[in-house]
């Protein structure tokens, strides 16, 4: 946890906050903070600053805390990933949130297993879980939107071009493709397509909504690899 992030059920009044939950477990054994100790804080959804630990208890610490400045800017990204499997959709979540993207679609693909969608890791509070610990990773304040489309083609041939417009749109898949450029200036919609790859349809029908496919070489990786390497390419 490189920021503490705060919420305003936090506070008690305008300048003190409260923590009972895991942020205490972590101030206590990871932190192993000490009252006068000053930690990095942020608001979310808001700003960030600094924070003084007044009192540490085994059940509860109280910190004055101030904020000064803004998070820092968000990728002009909107990122569409075919869901991957539950346990990688975690890590998923968190390197998005970490990495500064601003809007997470999460879509349907013929080689997405029915199955994914049932995990009780696509519920908001699992969602929201995963992203602040991207946040606090990356010491970030503000929220990724996410978005879970179920069915490929409407998505795609209703939504996607809008979503899409006056951005470069780009296919992430392996192929005798172009290779992905690099630092790229203006906004960026990406796709990222499942460990199996988009299936030929499903390349074609975002190519028709205005995304070009691009490859990063021979080598297939790992979805939350892709993202990585991706938006380190583009960004």
């Amino acid at each position: 946890m490189n920021l503490l992030l705060l919420e305003p059920a936090d506070f008690v009044a305008e300048r003190r906050v409260l923590l009972r939950d895991r942020r205490l477990t972590h101030l206590q054994d990871v932190h192993r903070a000490e009252p006068g100790a000053t930690l990095r804080v942020g608001l979310l959804g808001g700003a960030m600053g600094q924070g003084r630990l007044l009192r540490l208890t085994t059940a509860e610490a109280e910190l004055e805390v101030e904020f000064d400045q803004p998070p820092p800017a968000k990728l002009p990204l909107t990122l569409l990933l075919a869901l991957p499997r539950p346990k990688m959709l975690k890590r998923v979540l968190q390197t998005v949130a970490s990495m500064g993207v601003p809007r997470l679609v999460l879509l349907n693909s013929y080689r997405v297993e029915k199955s994914f969608w049932q995990t009780p890791f696509l519920e908001p509070a699992a969602i929201r879980e995963q992203l602040i610990l991207g946040l606090e990773q990356a010491r970030d304040t503000v929220l990724p939107e996410v978005i879970i489309e179920k069915r490929f083609k409407p998505f795609v041939e209703d939504r996607l071009p809008q979503l899409a417009a006056g951005t470069r749109g780009l296919v992430g898949h392996p192929g005798d493709y172009p290779a992905c450029p690099r630092a790229v200036e203006g906004p960026v919609t990406l796709a990222i397509g499942p460990e199996g790859g988009w299936i030929p349809y499903e390349v074609d029908k975002l190519a028709e909504a205005g995304l070009q496919p691009v490859q990063l070489g021979e080598r297939i990786l790992r979805v939350e690899t892709a993202v990585s390497a991706l938006l380190a390419r583009l960004f």
